[in-house]
């Protein structure tokens, strides 16, 4: 009987060290929360800007366009690094490594589709079409995070099928994009982020 017990013992812990071998477990759910926060933030800023200096309309050659795509890159950069630093610092509370097969893994199947998605988008804003911007940044940011998630927390997968969710009705309700954009990258980071820091971060 107890030789039954510690062959079913050793076979969690294998099937667990391969599981830690093969996805990127150290993601931060702080790092969603801030993402979530700098998202809402940057929305204000844009809608203050559009509203009170573009007469609630953008040009795509118009200076304020510009101050709000500058407006996005700093959301997105500031994500980014927030993410970088405290995964790392997760990572190294588990001693484990930041940059390693998995996490390189993690990595590349994000940045295709967003970078597939980036470019599109850059593609369809030079051609003057720019109805279904905020939709197609939902749909290819929730592809990236479905692709990713094979590389890292599950939980991953349920955030970006909101996102897919709420691209879909922003592409049939384009009137409601701004909105639904402050939802899918603002509400839904804040709520992963606090579900997966509950779960994962306070162990």
């Amino acid at each position: 009987m107890e030789s039954s017990k510690d062959y079913l013992k050793d076979i969690s812990e294998i099937k667990n060290l391969m599981n830690k071998s093969s996805r990127f477990i150290s993601l931060s759910g702080l790092s969603g929360i801030m993402a979530g926060i700098y998202a809402i933030v940057g929305a204000a800023i844009a809608y203050y800007l559009v509203i009170n200096y573009s007469n609630g309309t953008l040009l795509l050659d118009g200076k304020i366009f510009r101050w709000v795509m500058f407006d996005l890159f700093m959301i997105a950069f500031l994500s980014a690094v927030t993410a970088i630093v405290l995964t790392t610092r997760k990572a190294k509370k588990n001693g484990a490594s930041m940059w390693d097969p998995s996490s390189k893994r993690l990595i590349m199947n994000f940045l295709i589709p967003m970078a597939v998605g980036g470019i599109y988008i850059l593609t369809i804003l030079s051609q003057q079409k720019y109805g279904q911007t905020g939709a197609l940044m939902l749909i290819f940011y929730g592809l990236a995070l479905v692709n990713a998630s094979k590389y890292s927390l599950g939980d991953i997968r349920y955030l970006g099928y909101c996102e897919i969710v709420l691209g879909l009705i922003c592409a049939i309700y384009p009137g409601f994009g701004f909105w639904l954009w402050v939802l899918g990258f603002g509400i839904l980071h804040i709520v992963y982020g606090t579900v997966m820091y509950l779960k994962y971060d306070r162990q």
